[in-house]
C-alpha cells in the first residue's frame, strides 16, 4: 500500500510576519526623515495606540510608509487620557537605542494626526558597524527604532556564529525574539548551530527547551527542527500518544503520529476499524480507511 504524505510549508507564515517591516525607500543615513502621522485608539483600549507613518526624505523624494501599535508607556509626553475627548495638542516622542521619532499634532475622540521627524543615534550606528552592519540607511534606522532593534541582538547573532547575515536578519531576530539566551537554550537542548531560518521557525511555533524536553519524553524530537514544527502544528501530545498505545499502536514514528492527527484518527476510530475486521491495522491502513469512508 502506498504511503500518503501531507506536505506543507512554513514560508507563507514567515513572509506574513516579515511584511510588517517592509518600507519602500532607499535613503542614506545622513538624510532627514520626516512626514505625517495618523493614529487611532480603540474605544475599549487601555494601553495601546496604532500609529501610521507616511513620510518623505529630504527633498521630498522616496515615499515610505509604516504602521505599528505602541504601548503608551513606550511613548514620552502623551497619555491615554490626552487622546480622548475634546481636541488636544500633543507633542510626544518614541525614544529607542536606534534613534528618536518626534511627533507633533492633535488628538480628538481617539483619533490623532500631525507631523513627525526622525533622528538616528550615532552611537547605535557605530555599534552596529562594529558588529558587521555598516552603511545602514535612514530607512533601516527608522525601522530599527520603531521595532526596537537593539545592538545586543546583532552581537548575539555574531557570537552564535551566524555569518553572512543582512540587517533584515537582525530585524527578524527582533520580531521573533531571537536573542542570545534563546540561541543558547536551543543549543543546550541539542540543537546547536541552527541557521537563521530554523531559529525563526522555532520561535514562530514556540519551540523552546521545555517543549523539546516534553517531545523527547514521548520518544521524538531527536532529528530536526522541522520534525518539532510538525509535532507542534498538529498538536501531538503525550496524552494522544498514550491513547494510541492503549489501542495497540506502538513504536510509532513522528510521521505516523502526525498522519493520525491530520486525519483525526483517534482511539474510537481504531476500535471501530477493528470491529469491522481490520485486525491490528497499520497507520497507513487507518488513513486509507478514513479517506475512503470505510469506517465511521
Amino acid at each position: 500500500m502506498q504511503k500518503l504524505f501531507i506536505h506543507y510549508s512554513t514560508r507563507p507564515i514567515m513572509l506574513g510576519f516579515l511584511m510588517l517591516f517592509v518600507i519602500a525607500a532607499n535613503i542614506t543615513a545622513q538624510e532627514t526623515l520626516k512626514g505625517e502621522w495618523k493614529a487611532s485608539v480603540k474605544e475599549n483600549s487601555t494601553g495601546k495606540v496604532h500609529i501610521s507613518f507616511n513620510g518623505l526624505s529630504e527633498g521630498n523624494k522616496n515615499n515610505h510608509q509604516f504602521g505599528t501599535s505602541l504601548k503608551f508607556d513606550e511613548l514620552d509626553g502623551i497619555t491615554l487620557a490626552q487622546t480622548k475627548g475634546a481636541k488636544t495638542n500633543v507633542n510626544f516622542r518614541l525614544s529607542r537605542e536606534a534613534g528618536i521619532v518626534q511627533l507633533t499634532g492633535t488628538f480628538e475622540d481617539g483619533k490623532g494626526s500631525g507631523t513627525w521627524t526622525f533622528n538616528s543615534n550615532p552611537a547605535f550606528v557605530s555599534t552596529m558597524s562594529s558588529a558587521g552592519y555598516s552603511d545602514l540607511s535612514a530607512k533601516d534606522l527608522f525601522s530599527a527604532t520603531i521595532l526596537n532593534v537593539k545592538s545586543q541582538t546583532a552581537r548575539d547573532l555574531k557570537s552564535a556564529g551566524l555569518s553572512d547575515l543582512k540587517f533584515e536578519d537582525v530585524i527578524k531576530a527582533t520580531i521573533f525574539k531571537i536573542d542570545g539566551v534563546y540561541i543558547k537554550d536551543m543549543g543546550n537542548a541539542g540543537f546547536k548551530n541552527l541557521n537563521m531560518e530554523d531559529l525563526v521557525k522555532s520561535s514562530i511555533f514556540k519551540i523552546d527547551a521545555n517543549y523539546i524536553k516534553g517531545v523527547r519524553a514521548m520518544g521524538f524530537g531527536e532529528n530536526s527542527v522541522e520534525e518539532l514544527v510538525k509535532l507542534r502544528i498538529f498538536k501531538v501530545t503525550p496524552e494522544f500518544l498514550s491513547e494510541m498505545k492503549a489501542v495497540g499502536l506502538t513504536n510509532l514514528k513522528a510521521e505516523d503520529v502526525v498522519q493520525l492527527r491530520i486525519f483525526n484518527i483517534d482511539s474510537k476510530f481504531v476500535n471501530a476499524a477493528k470491529a469491522k475486521g481490520y485486525k491490528d491495522p497499520s497507520v497507513e491502513e487507518l488513513v486509507e480507511l478514513k479517506i475512503h469512508g470505510k469506517v465511521n
